[in-house]
């Protein structure tokens, strides 16, 4: 049974900086595409950002580039959000997903494309 946990949300002013973390169990880790997703009252989810199986490719939505870093670590069964210049704009319930993937080199930015979630962890920015 996959389980992915989060970790790191908090409540940080903005220009601040916070990093979130995603435990992975259940699972060979190095065979998943791994993302975040981001869900604010009144919206839809948003893709934030995703990273191939072997850590060798990201992409970001264009609302975090330049200030989000993703990462994993396939042997700790971990993947990163490093949070930078934070706005309030970024509040928010940040979400770890999952996909498996045969191929390398793929990832993917539709939350219908992953079939496994975290339970998400509260990232507030105050103005």
């Amino acid at each position: 049974q996959v389980q992915l946990v989060e970790s790191g949300g908090g409540l940080v002013q903005a220009g601040g900086s916070l990093r979130l973390s995603c435990a992975a169990s259940g699972l060979t880790f190095r065979m998943y595409v791994m993302a975040w997703f981001r869900l604010a009252p009144g919206k839809e989810r948003e893709f934030v950002a995703a990273i191939t199986r072997s850590g060798d490719s990201t992409y970001y939505a264009d609302s975090v580039k330049g200030r989000f870093t993703i990462s994993r670590d396939n042997a700790k069964n971990t993947m990163d959000l490093q949070m930078n210049s934070l706005k309030p704009e970024d509040t928010a319930g940040y979400y770890c997903a999952a996909k498996l993937q045969y191929s390398s080199g793929t990832y993917y930015t539709t939350s219908r494309s992953y079939n496994n979630w975290g339970q998400g962890t509260q990232v507030t920015v105050s103005s």
